[in-house]
């Protein structure tokens, strides 16, 4: 166990290792009650909402959600979330959620509710639960507590259910790389999904596979691959960035330049040779001169070899470039590789129910 923004959270419950495995290979359940969860109603919501992100969320349709990232004025990243539209109802107030990081949840409110307007603004951090299960047998693990058919919900897709008949909130996304859901709940019933998923066989997983399994699929942690200080077109993130589809937003200046004038430093992905880990904060190294540092890295299960995710000067971040890593005093060869290191194939096992 160790302490995460506030909460006792489980580093590892069986092995990360057999976590990890168990993620790729069948089933894992994560408890990510830490996280923020705010909720959004009223009219007008969504023009207001367009004002702190640089994705186009009109596009999205009632049961969609949009990964995306709050900036400053400077186009830096104050977190990474995602909004879920829920709809409309006949009074024309719009319905929308989202999900925060738990390190970041205190000053993403303050930001958000700085800039919204006459809108019922709900946090329900403290009061729900929220579970992630991931992998390709997560669905059919996940189906039994479920009437609706959750093969029928897109990628991104959510809705609303009941789970041993209390209101539950479902969404199709993750953060491992793998398909699966992440359910929103009330604490009994939250408290009962986490043993009966436990019966079935789904694997208990803590931080250190959700740390491996993100990183596989190169997916940003907020605080070391991105924060405050690094805008979206550095981070790779650019298909976040709607500039000819949406109007005027926080930071939008500053990315205008940027597409125009190009990036200084650009986060890649890094192979080492051999067994050797760069970990967050070794500097990155060409012909003796420091060029970058790393921001993640570690030993990977499934690849079963050394990655890690670096920002480096743009002119060294073309897919095959040779660096160094400094680990400790002494160099180590690393290659740029495309990312994500790992992707996965698509593949369902069908429920005992469908």
């Amino acid at each position: 166990m160790t302490e995460f923004s506030g909460w006792e959270m489980p580093i590892q419950f069986s092995g990360i290792t057999r976590e990890h495995h168990a993620v790729r290979t069948g089933a894992g359940v994560f408890d990510i009650s830490h996280m923020g969860n705010f909720l959004f109603k009223g009219q007008g919501v969504l023009n207001q909402l367009q004002t702190l992100v640089p994705s186009d969320l009109s596009r999205l349709q009632p049961g969609a959600a949009q990964y995306t990232v709050l900036l400053n004025p400077e186009a830096g990243i104050i977190d990474d979330l995602i909004f879920y539209y829920q709809g409309t109802d006949s009074n024309g107030e719009e319905r929308w959620a989202a999900i925060v990081n738990a390190a970041t949840k205190d000053k993403d409110k303050a930001w958000i509710l700085e800039h919204l307007k006459d809108i019922d603004f709900q946090d329900v951090s403290d009061e729900k639960v929220l579970l992630a299960i991931q992998g390709p047998a997560a669905i059919a693990q996940l189906q039994p507590f479920v009437a609706p058919d959750l093969l029928a919900v897109k990628a991104f897709g959510h809705l609303e259910a009941e789970i041993f008949g209390q209101p539950a909130f479902l969404a199709r996304t993750g953060y491992t790389g793998e398909d699966g859901f992440e359910v929103m709940l009330g604490e009994a019933s939250g408290k009962e999904l986490w043993r009966s998923l436990l019966e079935a066989g789904v694997t208990p997983c803590g931080l250190g596979a959700r740390d491996t399994l993100r990183l596989e699929a190169a997916m940003c942690l907020y605080g070391q691959d991105i924060d405050d200080h690094t805008t979206p077109l550095e981070a790779g993130l650019g298909w976040l960035v709607h500039l000819d589809s949406k109007g005027d937003f926080i930071g939008r200046s500053v990315l205008e330049q940027q597409k125009q004038n190009g990036v200084p430093r650009k986060l890649v992905g890094l192979q080492m040779e051999g067994r050797n880990i760069a970990r967050h904060g070794y500097p990155v190294v060409v012909t003796g001169n420091s060029v970058g540092e790393v921001t993640s890295g570690t030993m990977s299960p499934t690849l079963e070899r050394a990655i890690a995710l670096a920002y480096v000067s743009s002119e060294f971040a073309k897919v095959g470039q040779a660096l160094e890593v400094e680990i400790r005093g002494k160099l180590y060869p690393a290659t740029v590789v495309k990312k994500p290191f790992y992707r996965r194939v698509e593949r369902v096992i069908p429920s005992a129910t469908s």
